[in-house]
């Protein structure tokens, strides 16, 4: 990952997490803040990886005239 200019803030967080996630941090010897920055970083790529493609929403949006009643009653 490239260096990129850090922030600091401040937030809470479960001690069980936080006490697990310091002791991965020191079983691999690695600085808990570089742990926090993995984590977010994975966070982030699940979150765009969740969105539906635009190839995929223009096709249902498509089949939705043809389809509709048939959306509908899987819906229920």
């Amino acid at each position: 990952m490239a260096t990129h200019e850090r922030e600091k803030f401040a937030t809470q967080v479960n001690s069980d997490i936080l006490k697990t996630v310091r002791e991965i941090a020191k079983n691999e010897g690695r600085q808990l803040q570089t742990l926090i920055d993995e984590a977010l970083a994975d966070l982030i790529e699940k979150r765009k990886q969740n969105r539906p493609r635009v190839h995929v929403m223009a096709a249902y949006q498509a089949s939705h005239e043809t389809f509709a009643p048939l959306y509908r009653k899987l819906a229920e």
